[in-house]
């Protein structure tokens, strides 16, 4: 008998390691496939309400499911394949432009007014050797083109993924929650609050966030007609994406902007721009964060702000929303320590409203 009890805790030590590597491996399966699960994750949050009213409605958990994906395919997907399209047409125009005949003429134009500069110019690259360049810059494009071309297949299987994904979570919704809340090593109340707490944070930073930076890009992007700045909806869609890190994102786009209209000689407009910018695009930050993202993650402004910065740093794009995610896990997780480990202080309470 003793014997057998001895072995007890062995065998529970090998079956915890065997767990753990088993994990491991499974996490390495799953991880070229991290983008798609995170990107299928926050669209069933920020879809919930709606797929809530439409399942009420259609009550076969299959078609539903089937609605609601095709939904968000012509929502999103669709829209975003030919957004993507006319940028890359407006990408491929501004570098045309760059190396058109009236822009090489104002650059050498420009030296030429500077002795001093053209003299330099000569002089470097008179000690630059030609073939050698040329074969810097094939071996340089080459590996790139190839990562392009891997990149944009890549990107086709995850959204193809994510969009099976899509369809698995609206359909087996509650057994998935089940199936978490069972792996969680929390009380039942504790659980709830963890996953309220992630399901507010998600919809915040990726359905407030968003429509922050959408309002800044359709306000920057009417200064920039106005003003006649070329490649509209490219710059407007670029500053969109910088427009998802608060505070700053817009002005990396805006701010540059202005300089280029006033080194072309467009003092006024640059002056009208920056303006705009710290007035209108800028300011909108301020005043739609308390109501759209405020409310529902009750954090300092500089916190989000680094968790956010720090998430891009670490996980991509994906980080707007994954920064924020982990931060909120470790300050419920704190919470919950809190109260456990002082049974007198007031018991977790929700901070937002539904």
């Amino acid at each position: 008998m003793q014997d057998s009890r001895a072995d007890i805790p062995w065998k529970q030590i090998t079956l915890f390691l065997l767990t753990v590597a088993i994990l491991l491996l499974c996490a390495l399966l799953l991880r070229p496939f991290f983008a798609a699960i995170v990107g299928a994750v926050i669209l069933a949050v920020i879809t919930q309400h709606p797929y809530e009213w439409l399942s009420a409605r259609v009550r076969n958990r299959n078609l539903c499911a089937t609605i609601a994906v095709i939904v968000v395919i012509l929502a999103v997907v669709v829209p975003g394949f030919f957004l993507a399209q006319s940028i890359g047409k407006q990408a491929l125009n501004a570098f045309s432009a760059l190396r058109s005949s009236a822009t090489l003429g104002r650059i050498d134009d420009y030296i030429g007014n500077r002795p001093e500069l053209a003299s330099q110019i000569e002089s470097l690259s008179a000690s630059i050797d030609a073939n050698n360049v040329a074969r810097s810059t094939a071996n340089f494009v080459g590996p790139k083109f190839a990562i392009i071309v891997g990149g944009t297949v890549r990107l086709g299987t995850d959204i193809v993924v994510m969009i099976l994904l899509l369809f698995f979570f609206y359909r087996d919704r509650a057994l998935t929650l089940s199936a978490v809340r069972s792996l969680l090593p929390l009380h039942p109340d504790e659980t709830a609050e963890l996953l309220d707490r992630i399901d507010n944070t998600i919809f915040a930073t990726a359905l407030g966030r968003l429509t922050i930076a959408v309002i800044q890009g359709l306000l920057a992007g009417l200064a920039f007609w106005v003003l006649g700045v070329p490649n509209i909806i490219l710059w407007s869609f670029t500053l969109t994406a910088f427009a998802m890190i608060p505070a700053f994102g817009a002005f990396l786009v805006w701010g540059p902007t202005a300089i280029y209209l006033g080194l072309n000689g467009h003092w006024g407009k640059a002056a009208l721009l920056i303006v705009w910018g710290c007035v209108v695009v800028s300011m909108i930050d301020n005043i739609l964060y308390p109501i759209l993202v405020g409310s529902h993650i009750r954090a300092h402004l500089a916190t989000i702000l680094l968790t956010i910065l720090g998430g891009i740093a670490l996980f991509g794009p994906l980080g707007i929303v994954l920064g924020p995610v982990i931060f909120t896990v470790a300050s419920t997780l704190l919470d919950i320590w809190r109260a456990r480990s002082d049974p007198a202080a007031a018991p977790l309470q929700r901070w937002y409203s539904k």
